[in-house]
Parts: C-alpha cells; sequence; structure tokens
C-alpha cells in the first residue's frame, strides 16, 4: 500500500494512483473531493499537506473504496466524496460515543 498523493487545489481535489491488478497491472488515477478528507478524516481547510496527510494516514480505506468504485465501473472516473465512506457502522458508533459523552 504506497501513497502518492498530490493535492489540486484548483478542483478541490487530492489526486491519488491505485493498481487494481496490483503493481505489475495499470496505474489508475484516482480523486477524493477535499471536503471528504475534511469531514471523514480530520484534515485541515485548505491546507495541502494536512490534506495530503489525511490521505496518507487513511489509504487503506481511501484505496479500498477506490479500487471498489473502479470494480463497479472502469470505464467512469474515480472521484470519492464523504457518502462514499457514510458507514451505517460508523454512524451507529459515532451515536455510541455521544451516548457515553452523556453519561460521563
Amino acid at each position: 500500500m504506497t501513497c502518492e498523493a498530490i493535492h489540486f487545489p484548483e478542483s478541490g481535489t487530492v489526486r491519488f494512483a491505485i493498481y487494481p491488478d496490483g503493481f505489475d497491472g495499470p496505474r489508475i488515477m484516482a480523486r477524493i473531493q477535499d471536503r471528504a478528507l475534511r469531514q471523514c478524516f480530520g484534515a485541515s481547510a485548505d491546507d495541502g499537506e494536512s490534506l495530503i496527510g489525511a490521505c496518507e494516514s487513511h489509504f487503506g480505506l481511501i484505496e479500498c473504496c477506490a479500487l471498489a468504485r473502479y470494480a463497479l465501473a472502469p470505464q467512469v472516473p474515480v472521484l470519492l466524496g464523504p457518502s462514499d465512506f457514510d458507514l451505517p457502522i460508523e454512524r451507529s458508533f459515532q451515536k455510541t460515543l455521544q451516548a457515553d459523552a452523556q453519561f460521563a
């Protein structure tokens, strides 16, 4: 798992490479919205280094989502947004944390 991330402020995305067939296969460029990196992974607003750092820190999950999206529609460019990481288990975990905070 290698994160090759570059921030593109003009498009509000971080571009990164995925390798659906491993490193011996094709290199596919995918993107994740800055908004997703801020909302889902804690990156700072408009800070390129923070956005790339969030992408690198959470690349295992980001790469899995990008590979799954690519597998579903290889002809469509991969662009991940916040909704790609809005998992039911995450919502359940957040509710549990909020409930625990009320009793603390």
